[in-house]
């Protein structure tokens, strides 16, 4: 599951909790996803409108339509530069407060949207549409802001900063020793058995510098693959969706005879278990919005191993987090993961105290946008 969804289902927990806004989610995919139920049930109202070349016509129809009748007080879009051409079809019904909101890393436009002419002309218009029609744009992280080329300017707007998504900390800083011991018994892992966990959709290539090799799953598994061969006791969890991906994968890994100390879940609605079962937090990525992942770790008391190219602002603590650069090869990075899974843990309380004072703590995120959507910010 994405960070931006699982953030946006913190925030409706929250403000369900205590009536303080109202969310409807439009699902530009037209799909129904795994939080559809949980969101009903917490009042949210979900519009299933594709957005597509080929019916932009009944999405403007659509959209305007919900618009219309929602009377809603801000629109907050999270799909980057394709937001300016949503709010251009909701020209004239759009409510007060529009928000662009930046999540993805810029690998991710470079990948996705850079392969035709065409493709590259509709980001350019989109970028220029969010300048001109939306009034606030809001990056995961400062890095990833300057990437899509927004900076704040006193003069005019969209007001442009930073707002950190949140997390519920309790769910991450419970007690550990009852989640190690029912995970181990899970996969028939004995009790000296060292836990490495990989969180993240896993990539449609295996070649390190692909351009849709973006969380790094494959670097990942080569890494827990040469740190296994000094030590026998490694298991690896691999958290993350894309079924084609992990068949990839899997077809290595039974090469390899390691189908019993490398295990790949799929999409796992258990993750902060998983977090307070495992000794080290593995994230090669080659970039990221931010990596929400790695906060909570720290607020799990995990020790992470993670990639230069994440942002820096995701540290909270620094003592459990170890930076590496990917020009280093796969025998460095089992080096240092090895390293890692030697030092300490942290007090998980003294961890979730950390992170609930942080601008990572699901309060202080609905704080901040709660703001914003009222036109204060």
């Amino acid at each position: 599951m994405g960070e931006a969804e699982t953030w946006l289902m913190e925030l409706l927990r929250f403000w369900s909790a205590n009536d303080r806004v109202q969310i409807d989610f439009l699902l530009t995919s037209g799909k129904r996803g795994i939080f559809d139920e949980e969101a009903l049930k917490l009042g949210a109202n979900l519009y299933y409108v594709p957005f597509r070349r080929s019916n932009l016509v009944s999405f403007a129809r659509d959209f305007r339509r919900i618009l219309n009748d929602g009377q809603y007080h801000a629109i907050h879009d999270h799909q980057d530069y394709v937001s300016g051409w949503h709010f251009l079809f909701g020209l004239g019904v759009l409510p007060t407060v529009r928000v662009t909101h930046v999540h993805n890393p810029w690998l991710h436009i470079s990948a996705n949207y850079g392969t035709s002419f065409l493709r590259r002309a509709t980001v350019f218009v989109g970028k220029r549409l969010v300048r001109a029609l939306a009034t606030h744009v809001c990056g995961t992280s400062e890095q990833i802001l300057r990437q899509y080329g927004f900076r704040a300017n006193a003069r005019r707007p969209p007001v442009v900063s930073v707002v950190y998504c949140g997390i519920d900390v309790k769910k991450f800083s419970a007690p550990r020793p009852s989640d190690r011991q029912s995970v181990l018994s899970e996969f028939g892992w004995p009790t000296d058995a060292r836990i490495v966990l990989f969180a993240g959709r896993l990539d449609r290539a295996l070649q390190f510098d692909h351009p849709q090799n973006h969380k790094n799953s494959w670097f990942a598994l080569n890494v827990v693959r040469a740190a296994l061969e000094r030590n026998s006791n490694l298991c690896l969890l691999m958290a993350g969706a894309r079924d084609d991906s992990r068949k990839a994968l899997e077809s290595h890994i039974e090469c390899w005879g390691l189908q019993e100390q490398l295990r790949l879940l799929g999409v796992r609605s258990d993750l902060p278990r998983l977090m307070r079962a495992a000794d080290v937090l593995l994230f090669p990525s080659r970039q990221e919005g931010l990596g929400m992942v790695a906060v909570e770790a720290q607020a799990a008391g995990l020790h992470v191993v993670a990639s230069t190219a994440v942002p820096q602002e995701c540290v909270v603590i620094s003592d459990l987090y170890h930076a590496l650069s990917l020009t280093e090869p796969v025998e460095k990075w089992s080096d240092v993961l090895l390293e890692t899974l030697s030092k300490p843990k942290l007090s998980s309380e003294v961890c979730g105290q950390a992170i609930q004072m942080s601008a990572f703590s699901i309060g202080r995120s609905a704080n901040r946008l709660d703001e914003i959507y009222r036109g204060n910010s």
